[in-house]
């Protein structure tokens, strides 16, 4: 699996490539919910998300020159920022209802570009088979050791900034940053408590939970496009869930849409969807929290036009 030493690791590789990004209280969501709640703003990463962390850390583990990819968007976007910084090449599939704002990126980030399905979960079928046929390394958005530890360094940054903080709300796809968040916090810490989000339009995590078990579910489209799709059989989250998360909550497009917004309005902070759900959860009282908390702003890579509906109440 994944320990804390490992993403100790990842910290000291990926050191001199990533930003050390803020951690900042948020008055507003402090008042609402009536303890200080902080906000992880790794919507300042470069590539605009987090994904940057876990991708740097699975090539430099694989000292690969080329590699195939599957993504929403924001993983692809990191595994070809991580491939030009290293001298790699890197094929990267996203679904062809991927976000605009995130192919339009992928097109000027020097990966080949392959679109195909319409959803992550084809898409990821596809990277995977194109893997296998070109004889090259897959390195999946979240079934990978090297990509949770990665991930996991956010949690070293936050409890290092921030001792105070007990809980932690992370928004949830694959289970890649929530598990190795789980990992580098109760590693330090045993008692801080871990929440994981994500839509109602893609629940898989929260059904895994709630099942003891990975069970298909169905896919809708989603503002939090980023957490989309199913697990594949077998990941390694499904047991990083079970260890370290408490429980897993969903929201709904309306309350992403709502905190999307509260965000520029309250904080002047642009999120995208999935990088908005913890704000979402705690907004409308999804969560048990009775001390410090810190929420993760994972990306801001939203097209312009879904941004405006956002902000102007239209979604």
């Amino acid at each position: 699996m994944v320990s804390l030493d490992e993403v100790r690791l990842a910290a000291e590789r990926i050191r001199g490539y990533v930003v050390r990004t803020p951690l900042e209280r948020s008055a507003g969501l402090s008042e609402r919910c009536g303890v200080d709640v902080w906000l992880k703003l790794e919507c300042f990463q470069a590539t605009g998300a987090f994904k940057l962390r876990g991708a740097l850390n699975a090539l430099m583990t694989l000292h690969a020159d080329n590699v195939v990819t599957a993504s929403a968007g924001n993983h692809g976007l990191g595994v070809a920022r991580a491939a030009a910084l290293l001298g790699a090449s890197a094929t990267v599939v996203v679904p062809e209802t991927a976000s605009e704002a995130k192919v339009e990126a992928l097109r000027q980030s020097g990966a080949a570009l392959v679109q195909y399905g319409p959803t992550y979960d084809e898409a990821e079928a596809e990277g995977l088979r194109l893997a296998r046929e070109r004889g090259l390394p897959f390195i999946s958005a979240y079934n990978d050791p090297a990509v949770v530890a990665g991930a996991g360094t956010i949690a070293l940054e936050i409890l290092e900034d921030a001792p105070q903080i007990d809980t932690l709300v992370v928004p949830a796809g694959g289970g890649g940053l929530i598990g190795g968040i789980g990992v580098a916090a109760h590693g330090l810490r045993p008692d801080v408590t871990v929440y994981g989000v994500q839509s109602v339009a893609s629940p898989a995590l929260h059904a895994a939970k709630q099942a003891g078990a990975i069970v298909p579910v169905e896919v809708e489209p989603s503002l939090a496009d980023g957490l989309s799709g199913n697990l594949e059989k077998g990941s390694i989250t499904f047991g990083l869930l079970q260890e370290h998360v408490r429980e897993v909550v969903l929201v709904e497009e309306a309350e992403i849409a709502e905190a999307m917004r509260w965000l520029v309005v309250h904080e002047r902070v642009i999120a995208e969807g999935s990088a908005a759900v913890g704000v979402a959860a705690l907004l409308h009282g999804r969560l048990d929290v009775g001390g410090p908390v810190a929420t993760v702003l994972t990306g801001r890579n939203v097209s312009a036009a879904v941004l405006q509906q956002c902000v102007n109440g239209r979604v």
